[in-house]
């Protein structure tokens, strides 16, 4: 009986713990009937941590005007990235690369949009260079007309990052040859290029070339008031900010929207994974660097199907009926054989059965 109670204990924690129906250690997805759209990603299902803790960093001496303004409004973007949170996601589809000037032409055609800025720049206007110029509605017109949507601010880093949480999409180090910041190239790169810096789920340019816009308004004390959620979508509306007079701000007060990624032209500070910026919604601007992608929901009954028969076993097994947990877990895993917390629950009943 003690033991039997050790392992009731052990299913209660794993519920608790919101892990049940994530896929928190697996693919999250049923791998054998879900077929991945044509250049997008599959970012597995489970929690991740996002944010970063960081020290306060006092203010340097013998600062001017302009630099105590800048610092101020640096020193707010940059400590907006914590407390560092567990989030838990579905599954999700995400583009590979950018939008290109290429994508974003045939939207163009098909639908009579206004052209974005910076469209008759030939340093920029390149058919597999990204679209830029940009502002947030229109990122968001035509994600809709792709049938996908903008990422969540969530889904964006989680993508960036992956499993282990990098600094960088591609690693802990900072290495300028895996990406494009800084105007050491003055225009932006190709959407394919940089292959050794796309990150552990596959997508390129996710630090550099471009700022990303994504769905969330913005708000630098979000992070404050959340822990343990479920696929977050960003604050209900964004904090009326101040228009500064700077670069990070050029226009005037009202409230924000996410941008990620950093750019060609920002510097290296920008394109950690965890950093946050904001951008008026109807700004398409800044510093000729402001892009996006899209993502798309996983929809697929096989998921809903696994974790229904895996919630199914996590009962039977609290009943001590092991021989349908064994069943029902068996045919959890041959819907999503790579979902390690699948394989631990059959471990777990396997050790009752024997």
């Amino acid at each position: 009986m003690i033991r039997m109670r050790s392992y009731k204990r052990a299913v209660l924690a794993m519920v608790m713990a919101g892990l049940v129906g994530a896929g928190a250690s697996g693919s999250g997805v049923a791998g054998e009937s879900i077929e991945i759209p044509e250049a997008m990603v599959l970012v597995p299902g489970g929690p991740f941590v996002m944010g970063v803790d960081r020290e306060p960093q006092p203010p340097k001496p013998n600062m001017s005007a302009a630099q105590k303004l800048r610092y101020r409004v640096s020193r707010e973007a940059f400590h907006d990235e914590g407390p560092a949170h567990q989030v838990i996601l579905d599954p999700y589809y995400f583009d590979k690369y950018e939008v290109s000037n290429r994508q974003y032409a045939d939207f163009l055609k098909a639908t009579g949009h206004p052209a974005p800025a910076y469209w008759d720049d030939h340093k920029r206007n390149q058919p597999d260079q990204p679209v830029s110029g940009v502002n947030w509605h229109d990122a968001d017109a035509f994600c809709r007309w792709s049938n996908k949507r903008l990422p969540t601010e969530a889904e964006w880093e989680n993508a960036a990052r992956g499993p282990e949480g990098l600094k960088y999409p591609w690693g802990n180090k900072l290495d300028a040859t895996k990406a494009n910041f800084g105007r050491k190239k003055e225009f932006t790169a190709n959407v394919g290029d940089y292959p050794g810096g796309k990150s552990p789920y596959g997508a390129y340019n996710m630090a550099g070339n471009v700022f990303e816009w994504v769905s969330d308004w913005y708000d630098p004390h979000y992070y404050k008031s959340k822990d343990n959620m479920m696929n977050p979508e960003g604050p209900v509306e964004g904090v009326m900010l101040g228009s500064t007079g700077t670069y990070v701000d050029r226009l005037t007060t009202g409230k924000k929207k996410v941008i990620r990624g950093g750019s060609w032209y920002a510097p290296a500070e920008s394109t950690t994974t965890t950093h946050r910026f904001w951008n008026d919604p109807m700004n398409n601007s800044y510093g000729v660097g402001l892009g996006f992608r899209c993502a798309r929901t996983v929809e697929s009954e096989g998921v809903m199907q696994a974790r229904t028969f895996y919630m199914e076993a996590l009962i039977q097994m609290g009943a001590e009926k092991y021989g349908k947990a064994m069943h029902s877990i068996g045919r959890a895993i041959k819907m999503d054989p790579q979902n390690e917390e699948y394989r631990t629950l059959e471990g777990m009943i396997k050790k009752q059965v024997n």
